[in-house]
């Protein structure tokens, strides 16, 4: 139906045009024929109250319901106070202060955490934690869902870096490819049983399955990167003596397949919650015991098994490019939510405490309970770390997912030289392969003062230094 056709239903001209339109198409998807669409939509508007259950239009009848619905604003009822949260390091990007707090307002908001690595996202920031009661936020987990870290060591000398760096570099040239678009053709196309999952979750996972395997094995633009560098074990970790190893570390997410189904339930969920304000659309919801919600959840683990499976991938075919084996990994999401039990805010808001199942989302954060190992990346010039989570409650078991960016992408390409940079790099011995201007180290905050900011949540197992860096050419449009 079209915009006029809908306000000709009585149904008022803005957001709830909109929203009616988005559940119209679902309506569709689901088989509803458009004259009994048409005739539910008129009942719907003359007599709200009557349908605030229907599964197919009860979010239009809520919002025709409301008192000013034909002001959406007026009816955004925010909590009586906001949501506990904390936050780690210090003169974080104000912006980045003003969202966290902002989610906190949201009535689905339970608890939050920023990391010392924060700085400006849409809705949340990037390094913002979020607890929910029952309630996914699709831009809470990203744009790039799943996006993730991995690291692998293989059983090669790491005196190989330095003594035959051109067969390295070879391997990543040949097993991996970057950018927007970039796949693996004919008979390169990679396998992995995640093709044999069923896509058919929502249209955006089954029309993009094929673009998905087009994709499998591939990493994306902007600050994705595959590296070859040496990691320094000081006392048996990870399955291994202490000492030094070839590692292989790479970043990326669930690539064109994710940021369709991203956009796809972030604008739904945009449309069903009229009422936000602008400072809060973006963190617009979908409850979970609605079929929306379900499809996101559904579809946002699936993104996050794809995501895995890129990353098992781009270390497998590089391994047996070199004639290796993997003999210890360690890898982690960074951007996805999860069912967990924390110890929150009691739900009768009596001001007390209880353990209770909420949606933790980590959009630019590590998990890192009691025990569980993460990666943490610096630059192409400086450390990462493996780590070994503490599992603060204060933090819902979190931590950093990197350094942080201190500028945005346009500054940075005005701010540096490739002549400066290359010198750098020459100092630390490391060998870039391709990258953009706005990656380059001075990008980023110290790792090690990040580092030293959540030494509460994480511990150090292991730190990696690059040696052998590629990301996507400069040009590339960024996806993080």
């Amino acid at each position: 139906m079209k915009p006029r056709e809908l306000r000709n239903l009585g149904i008022p001209k803005g957001d709830l045009t909109k929203l009616a339109g988005r559940l119209l198409a679902e309506a569709h998807r689901r088989g509803m024929k458009k004259a009994k669409a048409r005739d539910k939509l008129k009942a719907v508007v003359s007599a709200p109250a009557d349908y605030l259950a229907d599964e197919d239009f009860g979010p239009l009848a809520e919002a025709l319901s409301s008192p000013g619905s034909h002001d959406a604003k007026s009816s955004f009822i925010e909590r009586e106070s906001p949501a506990p949260w904390r936050q780690w390091g210090q003169d974080l990007e104000i912006e980045s202060v003003r969202q966290m707090a902002n989610a906190c307002r949201l009535p689905v908001a339970v608890a939050g955490a920023l990391m010392p690595d924060a700085h400006l996202g849409y809705g949340l920031p990037i390094g913002g934690v979020l607890a929910t009661d029952n309630a996914v936020i699709p831009y809470a987990v990203g744009v790039d869902i799943a996006c993730r870290m991995k690291i692998t060591v293989l059983d090669l000398p790491a005196q190989l870096i330095r003594a035959e760096p051109d067969r390295l570099v070879s391997a990543i040239e040949e097993e991996t490819r970057f950018g927007i678009g970039a796949q693996f053709r004919g008979r390169d196309k990679r396998q992995h049983e995640v093709l044999d999952e069923d896509w058919s979750i929502c249209d955006m996972t089954w029309q993009n399955k094929d673009r998905a395997w087009d994709q499998l094995g591939t990493s994306g633009s902007g600050n994705h990167f595959v590296e070859f560098g040496m990691l320094s074990l000081e006392q048996p970790e990870l399955g291994l003596k202490e000492g030094r190893y070839l590692a292989l570390m790479s970043h990326s997410g669930s690539r064109g397949v994710g940021a369709q189904v991203a956009g796809y339930y972030s604008r739904l969920a945009m449309d069903l919650h009229p009422e936000l304000p602008k400072e809060l659309r973006h963190l617009a919801w979908l409850d979970l015991d609605t079929e929306a919600g379900q499809e996101y959840w559904q579809a946002m683990n699936l993104m996050g098994r794809y995501a895995s499976a890129n990353h098992a991938l781009i270390h497998r075919h590089i391994a047996k490019a070199l004639k290796a084996t993997i003999i210890a990994e360690v890898e982690n999401h960074h951007n996805f939510a999860w069912k967990e039990t924390h110890l929150v805010p009691a739900a009768d808001d009596t001001g007390g405490l209880e353990e209770r199942e909420v949606i933790v989302h980590r959009k630019g954060a590590t998990p890192a309970g009691e025990g569980v190992l993460g990666v943490i990346p610096g630059s192409m010039a400086d450390p990462a770390y493996i780590v070994r989570g503490k599992g603060s409650e204060a933090s819902l078991r979190s931590c950093s997912h990197g350094a942080g960016r201190v500028m945005s992408r346009t500054k940075a390409r005005s701010s540096f030289t490739w002549s400066a940079v290359k010198k750098l790099l020459k100092e630390r011995e490391v060998m870039l392969i391709s990258a953009g201007l706005d990656e380059v180290p001075g990008v980023y905050k110290n790792i090690d003062a990040v580092m030293a900011q959540q030494s509460d949540l994480v511990e150090i197992v292991a730190k990696f230094e690059p040696r052998i860096v590629k990301m996507a050419p400069a040009g590339e449009r960024a996806e993080d």
